[in-house]
């Protein structure tokens, strides 16, 4: 399949599931790209996808980006998912060790620079991974960010080359914890503890009431997103 055709199929799914379920989606990319991949976060919305995809079709390839810097929580909040599920995360980890990564660029860069924390730590890593796929799969959703408002169920990444399927991006934050109750989903206990949204420990802080629900990621730097969606 050329670019302008899988573009125009892209298009077309766009429109045929934007009023679908996030099952029909995940039915018809599986169907469709056999080279198909998760991306799991652990956080709400990816143990969702994780569930969903589970009853469509398990032998489906999820990874976890391993920037080895995750709260003990997440880590184990893995370990149950794998042990219900009785499958195996494939873990994608950056090329330098944490201890490389501070000889080379310095202590804590996560502070000075996160941007480059991320790239080396998830960005970098991401694309290798995606490299060997034709399609991923992610749990944005359009009311986390204005970075995501735009999304589109079905849409071309163009910055990993490749399609990219946002089963949830219609559903608000009810929508997933819904979901979560009615299936008795494994979730990361840090979302009991004010953290909705959770990335890496040392760039994560609990929400206080009234906060934007990310306003706890990289707080008082100004970054919004860790660039793998923007």
């Amino acid at each position: 399949m050329n670019l302008p055709e899988k573009e125009a199929l892209i298009r077309d799914a766009a429109d045929r599931f934007e009023h679908e379920s996030p099952e029909a989606l995940l039915a018809w990319a599986v169907q469709t790209f056999p080279k198909l991949t998760l991306a799991c976060s652990f956080g709400a919305e990816d143990v969702v996808l994780v569930d969903m995809l589970q009853k469509i079709s398990p032998a489906t390839n999820i990874f976890y980006l391993d920037t080895d810097f995750h709260f003990r929580e997440t880590y184990e909040t893995r370990d149950r998912m794998a042990e219900r599920y009785g499958i195996s995360f494939t873990r994608v980890s950056p090329l330098l060790t944490p201890e490389q990564q501070a000889a080379e660029h310095g202590d804590e860069l996560w502070k000075r620079d996160p941007d480059l924390c991320c790239n080396i730590r998830k960005v970098e890593p991401l694309a290798r991974h995606l490299a060997k796929y034709d399609a991923w799969i992610t749990g944005i959703r359009r009311d986390q960010a204005p970075t995501r408002a735009n999304a589109k169920k079905v849409e071309y990444d163009a910055k990993f080359g490749l399609v990219k399927f946002n089963p949830l991006a219609g559903w608000t934050s009810d929508d997933v914890w819904a979901y979560i109750r009615a299936n008795d989903v494994i979730y990361n206990p840090l979302h009991n503890r004010n953290y909705p949204s959770i990335g890496c420990a040392h760039c994560t802080r609990p929400v206080k009431p009234g906060e934007d629900p990310r306003a706890g990621r990289w707080s008082g730097t100004g970054k919004i997103e860790c660039g793998l969606h923007k």
